[in-house]
């Protein structure tokens, strides 16, 4: 993945990512707007040839923060849902 920021102040952040999974921003996405600093937060793909996704975050505080503290809480949420499966599902 490469992750470029497209423009960076100190209320709002927006990023572009080349070879990404939209699947696992939108998680973030969700993790970010379930923060109460966190006042707008999208994903889109900005052109699906290229495969290229934008995120936007605008935030009461630091938006690199914010998107560290959401990728951490999304981290933490896959790993008790990978125990979960694993406990649940027997592989021979």
């Amino acid at each position: 993945m490469n992750v470029q920021v497209i423009n960076s102040e100190s209320k709002e952040m927006s990023l572009s990512m080349k070879d990404a999974d939209i699947g696992i921003l939108y998680v973030i996405q969700h993790e970010l707007l379930k923060q109460s600093s966190v006042d707008f937060a999208g994903v889109i793909v900005k052109h699906p040839l290229k495969n290229e996704i934008w995120m936007r975050i605008t935030s009461n505080s630091k938006p690199l923060g914010e998107i560290k503290k959401a990728t951490d809480s999304a981290i933490k949420t896959s790993e008790e849902f990978k125990k979960l499966v694993s406990s649940k599902i027997q592989v021979n």
